[in-house]
């Protein structure tokens, strides 16, 4: 049955319309993204099929497009719009983050870190700078690969935070084995980063690490 036939209260955008987004599963939303479905299954039956196959929408988004348009009714014309939605939705959160204090709003720098570094295919090293009211200034990729002290040089970090007149900084990077969990080297990078830092009088206020759907506060785990 098409979508246009059911009730309409059960038509995903007129019970987005009456009751707003959250009011709807994941299928109802990845439906609405969709728009149509195909020869025998309206966008709503696709949506489920795409969500069986990933396992949630989390690893939908982090599909790379050979495997995203490999599906029977996706193509190349969807895959670019999930990639402007998921950045529109970066850099919506990122102008937040400049806009007040970091430290009051967690959950939104844990939002801009998953969309920013969730299933990346290799470790990603990156900093938020902030200014003297914990506002970000910039958002910088700082080093790539594996991450050892020895590939992420506290020299480096120094340069950027005095380029950015940052009063503090926030550190992230991502696990790529999906497991959130910090090991020796990270706590003991995090420690050097932290003493360095404190020579030119910025702090550093935390250190996220992201993996596959959960997100570590080195503050909020006493680990700083």
């Amino acid at each position: 049955m098409a979508i246009s036939d059911w009730p309409e209260s059960e038509r995903p955008r007129e019970k987005l319309v009456k009751n707003g987004a959250t009011s709807l599963s994941d299928i109802e939303l990845l439906a609405i993204f969709l728009r149509t479905g195909m020869a025998g299954k309206s966008a709503v039956d696709l949506a489920r099929d795409l969500l069986k196959q990933f396992g949630s929408l989390t690893n939908l988004f982090a599909a790379d497009q050979q495997t995203f348009c490999s599906l029977p009714g996706i193509g190349t014309a969807k895959y670019t719009q999930l990639q402007a939605v998921l950045e529109m939705a970066r850099c919506a959160l990122g102008d937040e983050l400049k806009n007040g204090d970091i430290m009051n709003s967690p959950e939104l720098v844990r939002n801009y870190l998953r969309l920013t570094l969730q299933n990346k295919e290799h470790e990603i090293f990156l900093g938020i700078f902030l200014d003297t009211k914990n506002r970000a200034i910039a958002t910088e990729e700082l080093f790539n690969g594996t991450l050892t002290q020895t590939s992420v040089y506290p020299r480096e970090v120094i340069k950027r935070a005095l380029h950015h007149n940052a009063a503090a900084i926030i550190f992230a990077h991502n696990h790529p084995s999906g497991v959130a969990e910090p090991s020796q080297t990270d706590k003991a990078l995090t420690e050097t980063l932290k003493q360095t830092l404190a020579l030119i009088d910025v702090k550093v206020l935390d250190h996220f690490i992201v993996g596959n759907g959960t997100t570590l506060s080195f503050a909020e785990n006493g680990l700083i």
